[in-house]
This record gives C-alpha cells, sequence and structure tokens, in this order.
C-alpha cells in the first residue's frame, strides 16, 4: 500500500510538473520603448545645432506648428495689424480695412472660454483665401495674411458662420 501511495504522489509531481513547463503565460513582458532624446541646441548658433534643431522640429510635429506654417507660408506679417476678438459667439467688429497689395496681421482673441472659433476671408465670390487656425478660447493668436488685391471681402467664422464681418483692401 505504501508503494501504490508513494507511486501516487511520485505521478502527479510529475505531472504537476509537466503542466508548469510546458504551459505558456497568458500573458507577456514588453518593455517600454526607450525615449529618443532630443537633440540639444546650443546658443552659439553652430551648424550642428541648427542642423539638430531642425530634425527635431521635423520628427516633431505638432498642430499649431503646421497651422502657423501654413498661415505664414501664405507670405503676409508685414504691414497693419487688424485686432479682432470673438465673445459671446460674435466678432466685437464688423468693418475693417487694409492697404491694398500689402501683406497684413489678424491678431485674433477669442474670449469665448472652450468654444473654438478663427477668422477665414473668402472673397467676392466667397472662396476662401485665407484661414487662420480654429482654436478654444481663452487664447490668442496672431495670423499673417498675404497680401489683397484692392476689393471687399468678407471675414467669417469657420466654426459658426453666423460671425462674419466686412474687410477692404484699398
Amino acid at each position: 500500500m505504501r508503494s501504490v501511495r508513494s507511486l501516487s504522489v511520485v505521478a502527479a509531481l510529475l505531472l504537476v510538473a509537466a503542466a508548469c513547463t510546458s504551459a505558456k503565460p497568458g500573458w507577456t513582458y514588453a518593455p517600454a520603448p526607450s525615449a529618443t532624446p532630443l537633440p540639444s541646441v546650443s546658443a552659439s548658433g553652430s551648424a550642428g545645432a541648427s542642423a539638430s534643431a531642425s530634425a527635431s522640429a521635423s520628427t516633431a510635429p505638432s498642430e499649431s506648428a503646421s497651422a502657423s506654417a501654413s498661415a505664414s507660408a501664405s507670405g503676409g506679417g508685414a504691414g497693419e495689424v487688424l485686432k479682432i476678438a470673438a465673445q459671446n459667439i460674435a466678432y466685437d467688429t464688423t468693418q475693417e480695412a487694409v492697404p491694398a497689395n500689402t501683406p497684413f496681421q489678424i491678431q485674433f482673441t477669442n474670449n469665448d472660454a472652450g468654444v473654438p472659433h478663427n477668422v477665414a476671408i473668402h472673397d467676392q465670390s466667397n472662396a476662401e483665401i485665407f484661414k487662420g487656425e480654429i482654436f478654444p478660447g481663452v487664447a490668442e493668436k496672431t495670423y499673417d495674411v498675404q497680401a489683397l488685391p484692392a476689393g471687399e471681402y468678407t471675414f467669417v467664422c469657420d466654426v459658426h458662420p453666423n460671425m462674419t464681418g466686412s474687410l477692404t483692401a484699398e
């Protein structure tokens, strides 16, 4: 009886050992990816520093940087600065004028907390010729706008089409 009992214990241990060695866990360990350090930019302005800065800028896109780049790429930035604000889902001004054929800026203040707004400019055929970044308030952005030929334009919020104003390039 003792040998049968010993044999049963040995057989049970062998089964447990076999189950433990052949079974795969239901989980696997995957280490977190290592952080890629950004290259440092020295204040000396050396060629290596500027190359590193441009490399890090190209590998870390951001929404505001790309929107800002599209506004800047329009060739604006020089000349007059229009100040337009949004509050209570309305612009604070509905009549503005800029010099014709001269780039200008729109300093846009969104005073509606948590509400997205922007300023877009449409020509007389209602074609959008400039689109500023849409962003929630309370915040401020400065848009660079390309030179406009003399004429009448409309500025509008893309999110709230009831927000409009007239822009004259003269």
